[in-house]
């Protein structure tokens, strides 16, 4: 690794624009904003259906910046952080991989600067002043039924999900019903990722919804005199990261909500110094298209006033079979007949990614065990069928020099093909609607059911006047449906919501559809199972 100070040189930055994390990691400060006017151009990087058998959408991202960079190109990447639950779950770490990876890997996947502990302690901290106002004042303003905030913790424990608080007796509090979310899942995990500024972040926190009284009168974090000590909690964190790939191109990675639960992007604060101290700014959005990259246009642009030059749509010979009924133990054989049935798939993500009003480049990530014919037959479906770019990647064995192919083609599409995005839907638009947009077009649903607990919240919200909010659709990102086990192109379907949350600070509402949870379990053999200290260096994570 190079010290971080080279990497900040790269992109014009001054010792004192940093606030070193040792010698291989800092925070940037905000006033960096100030110095630098936006020059540079976003890329966006999304995939098909998410499978088990892997995409490599991050090792893509960081290896596309690394062969932008071997062009001759000013590059900035804009990450998300990873969380402790799915590093030590089932994922593992979301740093990339081979020759393709952010460094230091082990602290950004651990604790990195802090972030999520900060968010973490922030969140709870309210909590743990709504339930002090409940002790001390009782309960004749605050109605134990329709208390909202629940606590978080960044680790995938399932026991947590539903709890009794407050047992012991009368020093010990109110006993009632609560539980725990991931850290991601967070509102103020998306606060931190929308805010712009201190003052704008104060504005969202104080804006959180924690409770209602016996009279329906909503109670937020000002009102319980928590947002200051919440401020000086976030100081930090509010700061972008700055870290290197493997090849030593700059990376700011900063946030981290998933986009199943959440709005899946890294903070605009991160995106918009990226965009000023770069030419190529590099951007993922989490699972696939119709999640992560939908929130990415209808919420993070738009309420930012950011714009895409390019759209990357990453596939993989093995998702595809996946999609096409191969079961994961047979992933190395070929089998075209497979990968014909899988492409409905990645069609549909074209066709979401064309409503927003550009074609992307579709890039197959390429894996040892694929076959010549499978990569053929992907590309002449992608140039000769959906009449879109296609560019053949192998960044994770090659670095940089694996995915000029696919940096070319960006090139060429953000200079003589971007058009400005066109929103999915307009945020004044009823409740209704906006779901119906989403789930119809994104993920071609031909009817929603609304539990009554979903009616009965879609009436409160428009009482509370927060009805033009946009909607941040919490699903499965297995499938295209809210069912996970539907691969493919399901069609004729129905999505099912059975309620609907407010995220008065982050500024939109959060639809649960299907049966998908705020705080994930761990698999049967957790991550956490493989890794070790040797001495002074961490093994196993991956």
């Amino acid at each position: 690794m190079e010290p971080i100070l080279n990497i900040a040189k790269k992109l014009g930055l001054q010792e004192s624009d940093l606030i070193p994390y040792g010698a291989d990691k800092a925070k940037l400060r905000l006033e960096i904003l100030d110095k630098f006017p936006k020059r540079g151009k976003l890329i966006l990087v999304s995939a098909i259906t998410p499978t088990s058998a892997g995409e490599g959408k991050t090792t893509t991202t960081i290896g596309l910046g690394q062969a932008l960079s071997q062009l001759g190109q000013s590059v900035c990447l804009a990450l998300r952080e990873p969380s402790l639950g799915p590093c030590l779950g089932l994922k593992g770490g979301a740093t990339g991989g081979g020759k393709s990876q952010v460094i230091p890997f082990e602290d950004i996947n651990l604790h990195f600067t802090g972030d999520f502990h900060a968010i973490t302690s922030a969140h709870n901290l309210l909590a743990a002043m709504l339930d002090n106002s409940i002790h001390h004042k009782g309960l004749s303003d605050i109605d134990p039924r329709r208390i909202l905030w629940r606590r978080v913790i960044d680790m995938n424990d399932r026991a947590l999900r539903n709890i009794i608080i407050g047992l012991g007796g009368v020093l010990q509090g109110v006993p009632r019903e609560s539980g725990f979310d991931i850290t991601a899942a967070s509102e103020i995990m998306a606060i931190l990722c929308l805010a712009e500024s201190y003052a704008d972040l104060k504005t969202r926190l104080e804006k959180i919804l924690v409770a209602f009284t016996y009279q329906g009168e909503p109670i937020t974090a000002k009102s319980l005199n928590t947002v200051g000590a919440m401020m000086a909690l976030l100081k930090d964190a509010l700061l972008p990261n700055l870290v290197q790939t493997t090849e030593g191109v700059p990376a700011l990675i900063h946030g981290g909500p998933f986009a199943n639960i959440a709005h899946g992007c890294n903070s605009v604060l991160a995106t918009k110094m990226a965009l000023s101290l770069s030419d190529w700014s590099i951007t993922e959005a989490g699972f696939g298209f119709d999640l992560g990259a939908e929130k990415f246009f209808d919420i993070k642009c738009r309420g930012a006033g950011l714009d895409t030059a390019a759209v990357v749509l990453v596939a993989t010979c093995r998702a595809l079979k996946t999609h096409g009924g191969v079961l994961k133990t047979d992933l190395e054989k070929i089998d075209l007949q497979a990968i014909q049935k899988g492409l409905p798939n990645l069609d549909r993500h074209v066709e979401n990614i064309k409503q927003f009003c550009e074609p992307p480049i579709v890039c197959l990530n390429r894996f040892k065990g694929d076959h010549p014919e499978e990569i053929s037959l992907v590309r002449e479906h992608c140039e000769k069928v959906l009449k879109v770019p296609f560019a053949l990647s192998n960044v994770f064995e090659e670095g940089g020099k694996g995915g000029i192919e696919l940096a070319e083609k960006v090139m060429l599409h953000a200079e003589k093909n971007s058009q400005p995005f066109r929103p999915l839907y307009d945020w004044d638009e009823d409740i209704k609607t906006k779901i119906w947009k989403v789930a119809n077009k994104m993920y071609g649903a031909e009817t929603i059911r609304y539990s009554p607990k979903a009616e009965r919240d879609r009436l409160s919200i428009e009482k509370l006047g927060y009805q033009n909010l946009p909607v941040c659709i919490a699903k499965t990102p297995a499938s295209l449906t809210d069912d996970p086990k539907r691969l493919g192109r399901p069609e004729h379907f129905t999505v099912t919501v059975r309620e609907i949350l407010i995220s008065a600070g982050a500024g939109f509402l959060i639809p649960l559809t299907g049966d998908i949870l705020r705080m994930p379990g761990l698999p049967k053999n957790p991550q956490a199972e493989q890794i070790d200290l040797i001495g002074n260096q961490i093994t196993g994570l991956r």
